[in-house]
């Protein structure tokens, strides 16, 4: 039985995934990609971003496995066959890592350290205050796999959380608000807005200044769903405008985020490198291969994405 799995798109950590595959899936025949290599045969794919005019040439692929929680980048290809599924990663190391990356930032944007950091860099001792955590609202945008478990953190912190989705979604202490129509309602109460949207075509650009005029003035983003949800020019003049006080960007529309972009020198727009959450080679492979058992005993795959809604 064929049970290679070709590894394309994420050359920076090829080694981890190897040695992964190698000490908890040795029953999985993993390769690497090489430029020119045969792939008519492959039955199963693991990828980030594929190489130009790969999918043609796979002649008998079965299964395609997204690295991350967002498959966004492989649907834009256009030769990505949409009769394969395509799975999206689910994994307990991506959700804590990205539970952890959002509690972090709401609690740096709810006691605003950078008056902290303001006040230490000319030696002043400075008086500074902040509110309870239940006198705090924070808005999270997606309650998918990320955001319903970085909801649930926030609560236990004793946050004010509220959640918007495309379809209704019932959390314990987090008021819900979906579709378009709710959308003004979750944002004018919302100080902390939290992006973990998929990436489709209806939530592209979906961090606009319509967007920020609904949220009260001096609301902090924090933004580690995707670039291609924020309109960059329209962040830049809600926080010159004071609109918007603070923000957090790990994901941006060009990666890495070239050096003379005004992000880098925007008074409390702090960045990090698209490292919110990050795959753990181990956990992943040892899901990959209880996937590939499944599918190959004839049972239903999980977290199959739905290529028409994009996530």
């Amino acid at each position: 039985m064929n049970r290679t799995l070709l590894f394309v798109g994420a050359g920076a950590r090829t080694d981890s995934w190897i040695n992964a595959f190698a000490e908890v899936a040795p029953e999985i025949d993993f390769q690497p990609y090489e430029p020119g290599q045969d792939v008519s045969d492959v039955p199963y794919c693991l990828a980030w971003k594929a190489p130009p005019g790969i999918w043609p040439a796979m002649k008998n692929l079965k299964i395609i496995f997204g690295i991350g929680a967002g498959v966004d980048r492989l649907l834009a290809d256009s030769s990505l066959p949409r009769d394969v599924p395509l799975v999206r990663m689910v994994e307990p190391e991506l959700t804590r890592g990205m539970v952890e990356y959002v509690l972090w930032q709401c609690l740096f944007h709810h006691r605003k350290v950078w008056e902290l950091e303001a006040a230490q860099s000319c030696s002043t001792w400075r008086p500074h205050s902040y509110p309870a955590p239940w006198d705090r609202t924070i808005g999270i945008m997606g309650l998918g796999e990320l955001g319903s478990a970085a909801a649930e953190r926030l609560v236990e912190f004793g946050f004010t959380v509220r959640g918007w989705s495309r379809t209704p979604k019932s959390l314990p202490k987090v008021e819900s608000f979906f579709g378009a129509d709710q959308l003004p309602a979750f944002l004018s109460k919302t100080e902390i807005l939290v992006c973990l949207l998929p990436l489709t075509a209806d939530t592209r650009g979906i961090l606009n200044a319509a967007l920020f005029a609904q949220l009260p003035r001096r609301a902090s983003i924090i933004n580690a769903a995707r670039g291609g949800h924020l309109v960059e020019a329209d962040l830049s003049a809600a926080m010159a405008s004071g609109q918007i006080n603070a923000a957090t960007l790990d994901v941006f529309e060009t990666e890495p985020l070239p050096p003379e972009h005004p992000f880098w020198s925007t008074e409390r727009l702090y960045i990090t490198p698209h490292n919110a959450s990050i795959t753990d080679p181990r956990s992943a492979a040892w899901r990959i291969a209880k996937q590939i058992a499944k599918f190959e005993a004839g049972e239903g795959l999980d977290h199959v994405v739905d290529c028409a809604r994009g996530y």
